[in-house]
Formats: C-alpha cells, sequence, structure tokens
C-alpha cells in the first residue's frame, strides 16, 4: 500500500479525514474539479447531497479511468458555496463517501467558494492520488 494514513492521538479525533498521509508510491494522479455535471455537461440535482454524490462519483470515475481506486486518495479538496449548507448535511455526505469511496480517508479540506465555474454547482471536488 503506498498510502499510509497519520492520525496523532495529540490531535482531535479525525471525522471522515485524516490529518496527514504519507505516499511510497511512484504515479501521482492529479484529478481535476469535478462537479454534479452529467455527460451531457449539465449540473444534475438540487440539494447539496444530490451534487456531493454526483461529484465524488465524477472524481471516483476520473480516478478509476487513471488506473486507481478509493483508496489510493492521499488528498481531497472540497469547494462548498455554503459551508454551513456542508456542515448541516455532513451525516449524510459522510454516508454518501462510505457507500462510494469506503473508509480510507485521505487528507481532506473544505474551503468556502463564493460561486463555482458553473453557476448552478453547490459543490466541487478535486485531488490527489498515488498509485504504486
Amino acid at each position: 500500500m503506498p498510502l499510509h494514513r497519520v492520525n496523532p492521538a495529540e490531535l482531535s479525533p479525525p471525522t471522515g479525514f485524516s490529518h496527514a498521509v504519507t505516499a511510497t508510491g511512484s504515479r501521482l494522479v492529479f484529478l481535476a474539479g469535478q462537479t454534479a455535471l452529467d455527460g451531457d455537461g449539465k449540473v444534475t440535482g438540487t440539494t447539496l447531497p444530490e451534487q456531493f454524490e454526483r461529484a465524488l462519483a465524477n472524481l471516483l470515475d476520473a480516478l478509476r479511468h487513471a488506473g486507481g481506486t478509493p483508496a489510493d486518495l492521499a488528498r481531497v479538496t472540497v469547494y462548498a458555496t455554503d459551508v454551513a449548507d456542508y456542515r448541516a448535511n455532513a451525516a449524510a455526505l459522510g454516508r454518501i463517501w462510505h457507500r462510494l469511496a469506503g473508509r480510507d480517508y485521505p487528507a481532506m479540506a473544505v474551503i468556502g467558494a463564493v460561486r463555482l465555474w458553473d453557476e448552478q454547482a453547490l459543490v466541487e471536488l478535486d485531488g490527489v492520488a498515488v498509485l504504486e
């Protein structure tokens, strides 16, 4: 396994992320920001959980086509147009993450954004994966 998740006891217990991830693989995959765009380039879903599920599925699909799996994710950044809404939906978003990506959490950050490229987009995810 090229990734090792580090969660020191001195830090607050991580929920849905790892405090640090070390990588020893030989190939990096840089994943572009993904929103809830369907195959026709239209934003799908009107709620944050609906859009998060599609954006995560898109990110993981790009990763699979690059030869990786969700366990290979070293870092994911989430850009949300409403951080309060993201926090309010954290439990639902966690269930979506578990179903699609499992329980191997990357280092993560959630960043508030005034707006995303597509005006209807509520969330965007990008990431870095390390493959052996």
